[in-house]
């Protein structure tokens, strides 16, 4: 008997490995996979301008990095005490504009870098609801708690939503011609919006990636990871607190089903490998001092040193 129906989701022609070098972009869902990337001990970096939910933002920022656009005094203002760009997230705010300038300037550089290098980007799509700046008539990735009045709230069309895609698609094949894309989008409900409005936002980009992923299948694809938790996992018990997020369990659902299919089969035993040492290093002894834990600590740093020959990126 099945008490749940399955998503069916076909194998990445082109997998991920430990070879490979990833970057996430997105919703706070993309912080999510990329945490687990990290504790396996993949190449991976993530939202080097913190969290961006919608299509427009990401590629306007996209456009910054592959074009090495610099930010500059108008580009930033002072509220509340820091300095905030609206292209990006607050967790880079600053007091000191020289050096939010300097740290913005050089991630644009430093991305461009990873960019250049990447295997595998991972986009992951938030809402197609936006705010709209007054005053610059620019759609804005973050508000930084500036008073509402001082925007207009609008959603993205599906043919806004699908050139916004493409657009970042070529900028970033521009630097890098032979990277593979995974787009999904998050699984987080953005009730804050509506009900029906967040399921129009969820729709608006699902309808707009399937039309760019079935035009370019030979270097996009598209995960369902919205699908999954929406179907597979259709029970507030997969949800946090406040019955919006995924909780840990779901988290860690949606991710067997992605590295299943996007991870290479002949990389599981070194995730095996990496999960034992990971479950050691967390163990707490009886006795630090005793015999039978030194000879604990000396087989897990042999474990560690054995991983770190083969594969010297990793670090634990």
């Amino acid at each position: 008997m099945q008490f749940t129906t399955k998503i069916p989701i076909q194998k990445h022609k082109k997998p991920i490995t430990y070879e490979s070098k990833i970057m996430a972009l997105g919703s706070c869902f993309a912080e999510n996979m990329s945490e687990k990337f990290d504790y396996f001990k993949f190449q991976n970096t993530v939202n080097p301008f913190g969290i961006i939910f919608n299509p427009v933002s990401i590629e306007k920022l996209v456009n910054r990095i592959a074009n090495k656009i610099e930010f500059t005094e108008k580009d930033i203002f002072f509220h509340n005490d820091l300095w905030h760009c609206y292209e990006v997230h607050s967790e880079l705010s600053n007091p000191n504009k020289e050096q939010f300038l300097a740290t913005l300037n050089d991630l644009i550089h430093t991305t461009y870098n990873q960019l250049n290098s990447s295997t595998h980007i991972i986009i992951t799509y938030g809402t197609s609801w936006v705010y709209r700046n007054i005053e610059s008539n620019e759609i804005v990735a973050n508000c930084h708690k500036v008073p509402q009045k001082q925007f207009t709230k609008e959603i993205l069309s599906i043919e806004t939503i699908e050139k916004s895609i493409q657009n970042t698609i070529q900028l970033i094949q521009k630097i890098n011609p032979n990277c593979n894309f995974i787009f999904t989008v998050s699984p987080v409900r953005h009730i804050k919006d509506g009900f029906i409005e967040n399921q129009r936002s969820k729709a608006h980009l699902i309808t707009s990636l399937h039309k760019v992923v079935t035009m370019s299948l030979s270097k996009c694809n598209y995960f369902p990871s919205y699908e999954i938790m929406m179907d597979e996992l259709r029970d507030y018990r997969f949800y946090g607190e406040d019955m919006l997020h995924p909780n840990q369990t779901a988290i860690d659902y949606i991710w067997i089903k992605f590295f299943e299919n996007y991870i290479d089969e002949k990389e599981f035993k070194t995730m095996n490998q990496v999960c034992e040492i990971q479950k050691a290093l967390k163990h707490k002894p009886f006795n630090p001092n005793s015999e039978s834990h030194k000879k604990f600590l000396d087989n897990l740093n042999k474990k560690i040193q054995l991983l770190q020959n083969q594969f010297p990126f990793m670090q634990f």
